[in-house]
């Protein structure tokens, strides 16, 4: 017969309430009397009941992590600091890709699965600020990312355009006046290309320097390849430059490899800066300059703020929160005044 939590109890000569407390990670447990309980547990092949538990409690103790890819270095990073935060209230971390498809988000959105996860943390990237109103379910929920603002439910974001414009103007503060951008989105009505597009043209502007289309690098998906892809496109064009701000780190690191493929010395005669501030940037040769949008920050107040709705039973009366969080500019070796 399938172990009780009694059967852990009686083995590991403790209550019933201990057990409980070792099983949900509760601090109030001595070591000892922790690896008695895990001892008995693993002894007797014991695997909590979700199903009963969630009957009597009403929770599972598990949340939902819906995000477009995990191929992205910045989403494994937030997952990976989702689950860190997740761990301090005792939750564990069911995560869902979604590649991006709006058919996709819709489906998760509405997905019977919800029924064993108290509340989902959700990253739209096919909807878009006119679906705001699809994401008004009846079960808790935070939005990240900047596709949808305003809307009926909490939303966890960095300051895109402000962060964008603090990294141009650090390369302008180098003395860098011809500032290529690449990973640009044509005709995009909302989102994370258009806010740090924006950012980047707001401190040329303001430097007193004209606009230059001839420098912005459309591309999109945000990979290496489409990185080194357009760096090629731009230096193709014969257009002079001494410094280039990528949107995202992966397209960066694309365009250092196109640019030392060429000969090109980084930062000697182009000087190379990222956006999100990954792992691998402190790594890279040169290592990476980076603008650090929060990551940690966002993923403890998104779990914060899940936590928060999933206590009072998502109380739909209560209006959808705008949350902003910090940035700061991490330089390395990718960047350099200007000769």
């Amino acid at each position: 017969m399938k172990a009780t939590l009694h059967d852990v109890a009686r083995l590991a000569a403790v209550s019933i309430k201990t057990v409980s407390n070792v099983i949900h990670n509760h601090p109030n447990v001595t070591e000892i009397t922790r690896a008695k309980v895990l001892v008995a547990i693993e002894t007797l092949s014991y695997s909590a009941n979700l199903s009963a538990r969630s009957l009597r409690t009403g929770r599972t103790n598990i949340i939902s992590l819906v995000i477009p890819q995990l191929r992205n270095s910045y989403f494994t990073e937030l997952a990976d600091a989702m689950i860190i935060s997740a761990e301090k209230y005792g939750l564990a971390v069911l995560i869902e890709q979604t590649s991006g498809d709006r058919d996709k988000e819709l489906t998760i959105l509405k997905n019977a699965t919800r029924k064993f996860t108290d509340g989902v943390i959700y990253h739209p990237e096919g909807l878009s600020q006119g679906d705001a109103e699809l994401t008004n379910v009846d079960y808790p929920l935070v939005l990240i990312g900047e596709n949808i603002f305003n809307g009926p439910k909490d939303h966890v974001t960095m300051k895109n355009s402000e962060a964008a414009q603090a990294a141009t103007q650090y390369l302008l503060s180098l003395g860098h006046t011809r500032i290529a951008l690449i990973g640009a989105h044509k005709n995009e009505a909302s989102g994370t290309a258009r806010l740090r597009l924006r950012g980047y043209r707001s401190a040329i502007e303001a430097a007193g320097i004209k606009y230059d289309e001839d420098l912005i690098g459309y591309t999109t998906p945000w990979f290496r390849s489409n990185g080194s892809d357009v760096m090629n496109e731009l230096l193709n064009r014969n257009k002079d430059f001494s410094a280039v701000f990528a949107l995202n780190d992966l397209l960066a690191f694309g365009a250092m490899r196109a640019l030392q493929e060429k000969g090109i010395s980084i930062p000697g005669e182009i000087s190379v800066m990222g956006f999100d501030n990954v792992d691998e940037d402190a790594y890279s040769l040169p290592s990476m300059t980076s603008m650090e949008p929060g990551k940690k920050e966002i993923a403890e107040m998104c779990v914060k703020t899940l936590v928060e709705r999933i206590s009072m039973g998502d109380d739909t009366q209560m209006p959808g929160r705008e949350i902003e969080v910090g940035f700061q500019i991490v330089k390395r070796e990718s960047t350099a005044r200007k000769m």
